[in-house]
C-alpha cells in the first residue's frame, strides 16, 4: 500500500475519456444523530470559510481528469440543506467554471425535513438542483427520538407534501430494524412514504457503529441491542412491498421506479471514477483511492495554502477484484464472470466460481447470463457472502 499525505496538487486521478461524478461533503449538522459515524460538526462557526475552501478545492482539482464530462454532482454530509441557496449556487457555479458538465447533469441535495420550508423548497426548485434525497428515517415519533433526529413526524409528512409539488425526482431514506419496532409499524412507514408518490427509496438497517451515542447506550443497557432477525424480516417486507408497487430493487439498499435510479450512486457501484470534495470525502479513479482529512480546521487551513490534505492508496489487482465482487453482488447487475476473467485473469475467475459453489448450493447465489447474482434470500447477506469470495493480497 502506497500512501501520500498533504501533497501539493496530488490526487488519485489520472484516468481519461470518461464521465465522472463530483461529491461535495458538507460537514455540518444541527444536532448529532445517535447512530451516525459520518464526519460532521454541530458548530457552524467555520461555515463561511468552509464554503470558500470547498470552492477552492474544486478549482485546485480541475486538472485531475482530461477530456471528461461531469454527469453527476452530489451534495452529501452532514446535512447539506443547512446551506443557503446562495451558498449552494456558489458551489455549483464553481463546478461549472472548472469542469465540462453534461447537458443535463443529475444534481442531488441531501436534506432534512426541518430545513425544507416551502420558501426553501421553491428556491431549490429554481436552482440547478434537480433531485432531493430527504432523510426521513421514520414517520413515528418514538423512533425519531430514539435516533435523536432534528425533525418530528409531522415535519416529515409536511415536507414531503411540499417537496412533491415542486420536485419530481425525490428519494426518501428510511431505517429498519429499530429497537422496539414491529413489522406492522415498519409496513406503515413504507406505506406512508408511498402515499406521497415517492419514486425512489433508500433504506438501511440500523447498525451500531463504534464510538457513537447508540453504541454507548447499548453498552450501558439504556437501550436494547439491534436484532438482526428483526432487520432481516423487515428487509423482506420492504422488498416485497416495493416490488409489488413497481419499484426495482437495483442495489441492496436502493429501490427505484424505472427512470429514477440514482445516477450518482449507480456510478459508484459500477466502478466509475469520481472526485470527493471536502473533509473526509473519498475519490476514486479505478486504480487509486484517496480520502481527505477528517478535520474541518485542518482541511480549511490546508486548502487555503493550496495543498490538498489527501491520502492516497494504490489499489492492487486483488483490491480491485475484491471491490468489484463486493459492489457487484450488492446490485441487480451482479458480477460479470467474463469481466473477472478479462480484467483480472483466469485464476481469479476460477477462484470466484470455486468459492461461490457452496453459496449456489445454499441458494444464496445463482448464475444468469454469465453473471453471478444473489438470490432474494442472499441479497440481505451479500456483504458477508462477498467477504467469503475475496482474495487476500
Amino acid at each position: 500500500m502506497s500512501k501520500q499525505s498533504k501533497s501539493k496538487h496530488s490526487s488519485p486521478s489520472e484516468r481519461l475519456g470518461e464521465a465522472i461524478g463530483i461529491y461535495i461533503h458538507i460537514p455540518f449538522c444541527k444536532q448529532a444523530c445517535h447512530y451516525c459515524d459520518f464526519h460532521f460538526s454541530t458548530s457552524l462557526k467555520k461555515r463561511d470559510d468552509m464554503v470558500k475552501a470547498l470552492a477552492k478545492e474544486i478549482e485546485l482539482r480541475k486538472d485531475e481528469f482530461k477530456n471528461v464530462v461531469v454527469e453527476t454532482i452530489y451534495f452529501g454530509g452532514g446535512t447539506p440543506s443547512v446551506l443557503t441557496i446562495d451558498e449552494l449556487r456558489f458551489l455549483i457555479e464553481s463546478v461549472y467554471n472548472n469542469y465540462n458538465i453534461s447537458e443535463n447533469p443529475e444534481i442531488t441535495l441531501e436534506a432534512n425535513p426541518d430545513d425544507l420550508s416551502e420558501d426553501k423548497i421553491i428556491e431549490l426548485s429554481e436552482s440547478p438542483i434537480n433531485r432531493l434525497s430527504i432523510g426521513i428515517q421514520s414517520f413515528f415519533e418514538d423512533d425519531l427520538k430514539l435516533m435523536n433526529r432534528a425533525h418530528n413526524a409531522e415535519e416529515a409528512k409536511a415536507c414531503l407534501s411540499l417537496a412533491t409539488r415542486y420536485f419530481d425526482n425525490i428519494s426518501v431514506d428510511l431505517i429498519y430494524g429499530i429497537q422496539n419496532s414491529t413489522n406492522e409499524k415498519w409496513l406503515q412507514n413504507i406505506e406512508t412514504a408511498l402515499s406521497f408518490g415517492i419514486p425512489h427509496i433508500s433504506s438501511y438497517a440500523l447498525t451500531v457503529e463504534p464510538k457513537t451515542a447508540l453504541a454507548s447506550f447499548i453498552k450501558k443497557g439504556v437501550v436494547d441491542d439491534v436484532d438482526d432477525e428483526l432487520a432481516n424480516e423487515q428487509f423482506n417486507i420492504l422488498k416485497d412491498k416495493l416490488e409489488t408497487e413497481g419499484f426495482v430493487h437495483y442495489e441492496l439498499s436502493n429501490f427505484g421506479k424505472e427512470g429514477y435510479f440514482s445516477k450518482n450512486n449507480t456510478a459508484y457501484w459500477q466502478g466509475k471514477p469520481y472526485i470527493g470534495i471536502g473533509p473526509s470525502a473519498h475519490s476514486f479513479n479505478g486504480k487509486q483511492r484517496g480520502w481527505n482529512i477528517r478535520n474541518n480546521s485542518k482541511y480549511i487551513k490546508s486548502i487555503e495554502e493550496g495543498v490538498l490534505p489527501i491520502e492516497i492508496e494504490n489499489l492492487t489487482k486483488t483490491d480491485r477484484y475484491n471491490e468489484y465482487v463486493m459492489t457487484g453482488l450488492r446490485t441487480m447487475f451482479g458480477v460479470s464472470i467474463e469481466k473477472v476473467e478479462t480484467e483480472f485473469g483466469e485464476s481469479y475467475k476460477d477462484y470466484l466460481l470455486k468459492n461461490a459453489e457452496i453459496f449456489i448450493q445454499q441458494q444464496l447465489l445463482y448464475i444468469e447470463n454469465n453473471h453471478l447474482k444473489t438470490t432474494k434470500k442472499g441479497m440481505f447477506l451479500s456483504d458477508g457472502i462477498s467477504s467469503e469470495l475475496f482474495k487476500l493480497n
